[in-house]
């Protein structure tokens, strides 16, 4: 009777070559991580991607796995509202960038986000009158009207809104309709109110605020600082600053 020949032992581990590409896939991404600009990050865009990942906690990895609706990236029914809400954001800040344009550009307005969320900031010096709450409605028509319809818009449906003035520290004419900066910073953030309100907007979803001096944006030594802290800020708020 022929003795059957051994079989070849097989060799524990992965294969050798499995080891060279993910050493490759590992590279590969760390290219492409250093070839992003990460001084382009859009901030909302940001939370929104980071809001996929949201629940993973101290775990290492799995938790696409767990069972339950849409546990797909680590989304859970309750999280999923707030990703479409940081994407409104985000295409309500594209639109205001494009909107305000040439306002930008003049350095009249100013669009950033910070905690609270997204802010359209107003050059004070641009659309109101010298030590007045009057708004230069000649200059700012077609701004406030732009900004009537896009607090109006779809993208922030449900949101809400406050209108925040600012002064710089300089005191105001005591013998004036304003006796502080608190009066005046409240009376212009009100005004603005006023007229976006007039140009369509719903007046119940908006909290007018005066903060005087109290929130300065830079020194108030020089004149420039001074001018860059008078300003009423527009601020589309997140939820967690209602």
């Amino acid at each position: 009777m022929p003795v059957p020949k051994r079989q070849k032992k097989c060799e524990e581990g992965a294969p050798a070559w499995l080891l060279s590409w993910g050493d490759l896939t590992t590279l590969l991404l760390t290219f492409f991580v250093v070839m992003y600009d990460v001084g382009s990050i859009d901030q909302v865009d940001l939370n929104v991607m980071l809001s996929a990942f949201q629940g993973l906690g101290p775990r290492e990895g799995g938790n696409t796995l767990e069972t339950g609706k849409l546990a797909e990236l680590g989304n859970t029914v309750m999280n999923l509202p707030a990703m479409e809400r940081g994407q409104s954001l985000a295409r309500a800040k594209k639109t205001a960038l494009s909107v305000f344009q040439p306002e930008v550009k003049a350095r009249k307005v100013r669009i950033k986000e910070d905690e609270r969320g997204l802010i359209i900031s107003l050059a004070s010096d641009a659309y109101f009158r010298p030590a007045s709450a009057d708004v230069n409605i000649e200059e700012s028509r077609t701004l406030l009207q732009n900004l009537a319809l896009l607090l109006s818009s779809g993208d922030l449906a449900g949101r809400t809104f406050r209108i925040e003035g600012h002064t710089d520290d300089r005191p105001t004419d005591t013998g004036g309709p304003f006796p502080t900066n608190w009066e005046l910073s409240t009376a212009r953030s009100t005004n603005v109110l006023h007229y976006v309100v007039d140009f369509g907007a719903d007046e119940r979803r908006f909290q007018v605020a005066g903060f005087s001096d109290t929130v300065p944006l830079a020194s108030n030594d020089t004149e420039e600082g001074r001018a860059y802290n008078r300003r009423v800020d527009v601020v589309i708020l997140n939820e967690g600053h209602l």
